[in-house]
């Protein structure tokens, strides 16, 4: 990485398989393309709660009523006296619902690979939010993310839906051994721009946020005062939300002093989570304490 300006640029690894160019998986009677979609919908077909069942099905209810589902991950062992990491993660528009289950389909086995909880032991929050909905919007600007003029409010009220997050996060972090000092943030696509949202309205929460392929009002990351250590990720031919919005939160925070760094995929596209996830350091970097 290049130390002085904490800017990376990491070739896209991940590269579709040509079935055209391996003319014996050809089947009689079926061309290429509809190969390819039998095989994804083989793979995809395993379940989700196979692969995540550390994770623990929880509802959070308040006093109103107002429930989110979200899953919960917990150290193997709990050591007397240790207080433990905890990583809040805000997953994207597609894996909206109220299964319990979709908001884990990316990122979730990053943190039960049992390496990685070897490794790493901390608490993991995916909450999930409702089919319809957006974390930090009420909704989707009509523009979308491609109009060269920003579409995020600088100000506007926390939605019902963060709400909850932040009630929930409160609520666990006084029930559980978690360090204060060390609750990290992370999202994609949708949940990159309401962990954005959420460092800003809680400046003293968050001591690391990682946003991949998000997006954020630049002047709210030029007026942030917070203590937060930033991570931002981003495929640079990204056609849903353009990697400019990723480049300028970062150059925002860098000129004002703010611990920042920006890691750009060459040839990836929107779900940039793949590399990044794979980004040697990803979660060496969030849980190192300095």
């Amino acid at each position: 990485m290049n130390k002085k300006n904490d800017i990376y640029i990491k070739n896209n690894p991940f590269s579709p398989i040509s079935f055209a160019a391996c003319p014996s998986l050809e089947v009689r009677g079926l061309n290429t393309k509809l190969l390819e979609l039998c095989l994804l919908l083989f793979f995809l077909s395993f379940p989700l709660s196979a692969q995540n069942e550390a994770f623990a099905k929880k509802r959070y209810i308040t006093a109103q009523r107002d429930t989110m589902p979200y899953r919960f991950l917990q150290p193997e062992q709990l050591k007397e006296g240790k207080k433990y990491p905890l990583v809040l993660f805000l997953h994207g528009a597609g894996e909206r619902g109220s299964d319990n289950v979709s908001q884990l389909r990316n990122g979730g086995t990053v943190f039960t690979n049992p390496v990685n909880r070897d490794k790493y032991p901390c608490f993991v929050l995916f909450p999930q939010c409702p089919e319809g909905a957006y974390w930090s919007l009420e909704k989707r600007p009509d523009q979308g993310y491609k109009n060269t003029a920003n579409p995020l409010p600088k100000e506007v009220p926390i939605t019902k839906h963060l709400r909850l997050v932040k009630e929930l996060l409160d609520e666990t972090l006084v029930t559980y051994p978690i360090d204060p000092k060390r609750v990290y943030i992370m999202g994609i696509s949708m949940g990159a721009i309401a962990t954005l949202d959420m460092v800003y309205r809680f400046p003293n929460t968050f001591a690391k946020a990682v946003s991949i392929c998000g997006a954020t009002n630049i002047e709210r990351m030029r007026e942030f005062k917070g203590k937060t250590k930033f991570r931002f990720y981003h495929g640079d031919i990204d056609d849903v939300i353009p990697v400019t919005y990723s480049r300028e939160a970062y150059k925002a925070l860098k000129t004002t002093g703010k611990k920042a760094e920006y890691i750009e995929f060459y040839g990836a596209n929107h779900n940039a989570w793949h590399p990044a996830f794979n980004t040697p350091d990803f979660l060496q970097w969030t849980f190192k304490k300095k």
